[in-house]
């Protein structure tokens, strides 16, 4: 049976030059360093990542509930980490065949899944909540596959907008900490319902080597994973949560 991941083609010649991404990426740096010297840090507002905004010709018409995981030379999720990221594993706990909460706990404990928290479906709202006000705040959810249409209902608006969208996992028959691994080494690229999407690819922590090397692998793998590749996407341009967007390509010479 296959699993929730999307393969990924093989990886075509990019058609962006490194040069204008190191360029804006210097750009983005130096905006950063100049806000934060000049506004007190309770006023600046930034989550510390870096983004890349696809601007796709057309729609493509996939899976929306499913992102493409492209790999990264430098994961945003660090899972070898003293201060571990919390990561959270929704499960289904209302079907006949239902995976029990403590047999999900005990499978966890003993393949050193890096999951942090079990939720039930049935309790996810409070759980939520719960969790919100211990100020533990999940770096990702997965979730049980067959959960994925009713879980945007479940979570609200408010749950999307953030960009906290669950990852299907296949618990019946995938292997759980690669699914969960190949997650946090890779960006994540959701498909929206228009033709512009936002994918979190690098961290301002990271060097600046770092940051374009984690551009480029993310540009040339969203190119190489839609329908068209190359020939589909319009624009790339990357910036910070304040900052502007600034180009590092631009189709040209078609319509």
């Amino acid at each position: 049976m296959s699993t929730t991941m999307t393969a990924l083609p093989p990886r075509h010649q990019s058609k962006v030059d490194p040069n204008n991404v190191n360029r804006a990426v210097k750009s983005l740096l130096k905006w950063w360093d100049s806000k934060s010297k000049s506004q007190k840090s309770e006023q600046l507002e930034n989550d510390g990542f870096v983004y890349l905004i696809v601007t796709l010709k057309k729609i493509p018409q996939l899976d929306r509930s499913n992102p493409f995981m492209i790999p990264l030379p430098h994961p945003l999720i660090d899972l070898t980490a003293e201060d571990s990221p919390e990561l959270c594993l929704i499960i289904d706990d209302k079907h006949k065949n239902k995976i029990t909460k403590e047999a999900a706990l005990k499978k966890i404990e003993a393949e050193r899944i890096p999951i942090t928290s079990v939720i039930k479906v049935s309790k996810l709202k409070s759980d939520l909540s719960k969790l919100e006000k211990e100020e533990r705040c999940c770096e990702l959810y997965f979730a049980e596959r067959r959960l994925m249409p009713i879980l945007p209902k479940i979570l609200g608006k408010e749950f999307v907008k953030k960009k906290k969208n669950p990852i299907a996992i296949n618990l019946r028959h995938g292997n759980w900490k690669e699914q969960i691994e190949k997650a946090c080494e890779s960006a994540l690229f959701f498909v929206g319902t228009g033709t512009c999407s936002v994918v979190k690819v690098a961290k301002l922590s990271m060097g600046r080597k770092e940051i374009a090397e984690n551009v480029m692998a993310s540009i040339n793998g969203i190119a190489d994973s839609v329908p068209g590749k190359w020939k589909n996407v319009r624009f790339f341009h990357i910036k910070l949560l304040e900052s502007m967007a600034l180009p590092v390509y631009e189709q040209v010479g078609q319509a």
